[in-house]
């Protein structure tokens, strides 16, 4: 049996491997046909996603492979009940895909993926991120997973920072602030990991102890920006790296674009940190708003460049104003049904000793007794009887290397 012109005794022993399970001859063969339609076709392809979706990927693969004139095609995906796709639709999508079709391609794609122990991911697999699937035919095929596959998982409570490559101080001080923060209150972070504001919302995660997971315009052995191969690798280690693109793609200026719908489609609610005027995050703010999640831009001085798209958000396209952590984390609440992180027990309720110290814990990094009293402005004193009250009332536990908030 081939696929693709290949054998199968070459292709099955590479599609387990990216699985991580055994699979059935007919589970390889349509996860193979995903793997090489992500390289076939340009993220977001319409015409593609409806095939794949009509009679799935490994029957979509085969009439293209076997040179089915358009109209058959055309007809073939009606007589499925989809009308969304015209004669001439399936022309262009054929132009587009035949210089592509390429076994030697897709199998040398394959054979990078297992040399950089990635994960291939698939709509079937339960690690799938739901809100991909809100994207329809613009879904992509599947995802490449390098880093820990059950941080696909966190996506569920996550929210997006996203901003200008050449941020400000300023910027990149409110990202710090918030992704430490909504890290603290248990949200995962997601970005580009781009210069400026992605990368400094991936940092402040990873120094939260948090998680972090980063959606790359290009191939995921190969790490871009080069000059955040380090950045990225520490993503990996503890959060994930994800790409719709086959190991070997090159970014360019039309997949960074499509790449932004994936943030937002992946991520509860997106947020805008600074972006200027014609900045390419507005253009992940709007696929944020055309999904109908919540979207929020942070407001800088009025004489700065660099905020003049947040200002636009806010004034033309009904962003919220949002200025810190706790703000942003009303966007999207958590399971607890604040994101506060403070087990729904209004703040204004407690002592101000017991904010500051609350303030000063996270979900998940230990700190001290030292730490906490440097983050919270308390002495050593006051800070120890505020745990002692916290520990009774189930707010704050005791671990091994220090203390951290419970929700």
């Amino acid at each position: 049996m081939t696929m693709f012109g290949l054998k199968e005794a070459v292709v099955a022993p590479l599609v387990r491997s990216l699985t991580g399970r055994e699979l059935s001859t007919k589970e390889v063969e349509e996860r193979f046909a995903r793997a090489s339609w992500a390289g076939i076709v340009e993220p977001g392809d319409r015409v593609a996603g409806v095939l794949v979706a009509t009679v799935g990927a490994a029957d979509a693969l085969t009439v293209v492979v076997e040179g089915w004139p358009a109209t058959r095609i055309a007809q073939w995906i009606r007589a499925h009940g989809e009308d969304a796709v015209t004669v001439d639709d399936v022309v262009s999508a054929l132009e587009r895909w035949r210089p592509r079709l390429k076994p030697a391609t897709a199998l040398a794609a394959l054979s990078q993926g297992v040399r950089f122990a990635v994960r291939l991911v698939t709509p079937d697999d339960t690690a799938w991120p739901q809100g991909l699937n809100d994207l329809g035919a613009h879904a992509p095929m599947v995802l490449w997973v390098r880093g820990n596959e059950s941080t696909l998982s966190a996506l569920d409570h996550s929210i997006a920072l996203v901003g200008a490559r050449a941020a400000t101080l300023y910027g990149e001080g409110v990202t710090m602030e918030a992704s430490s923060g909504l890290s603290d209150r248990g949200y995962a972070i997601v970005s580009g990991a781009a210069y400026g504001v992605d990368g400094m919302a991936h940092r402040a995660a990873l120094a939260s102890s948090g998680q972090t997971v980063a959606f790359l315009a290009g191939g995921v052995d190969r790490f871009y920006p080069s000059g955040h191969d380090a950045l990225l690798t520490r993503i990996v280690e503890s959060g994930a790296v994800i790409s719709e693109l086959p190991c070997g793609s090159q970014p360019t200026k039309w997949r960074f674009l499509q790449r932004n719908r994936l943030i937002a489609a992946a991520s509860r609610a997106t947020v805008v940190i600074e972006a200027g005027w014609r900045s390419g995050s507005l253009n992940t703010a709007g696929h944020a708003a055309a999904l109908g999640r919540p979207l929020g831009a942070v407001p800088g001085p009025v004489t700065s460049a660099a905020s003049a798209g947040c200002h636009r958000l806010i004034r033309d396209f009904d962003a919220t104003c949002v200025t810190n952590a706790a703000e942003m984390a009303e966007l999207a609440p958590i399971a607890d049904g604040t994101g506060s992180g403070m087990d729904g027990i209004d703040p204004q309720d407690l002592p101000s000793d017991h904010l500051r110290v609350g303030d000063a814990l996270s979900i998940r990094s230990p700190r001290n007794v030292p730490d906490i009293a440097a983050r919270s402005g308390l002495s050593l004193a006051n800070v120890q009887s505020v745990l002692g009250t916290m520990e009774l009332e189930g707010r704050a536990v005791e671990a091994e290397r220090g203390w951290v908030k419970r929700r």
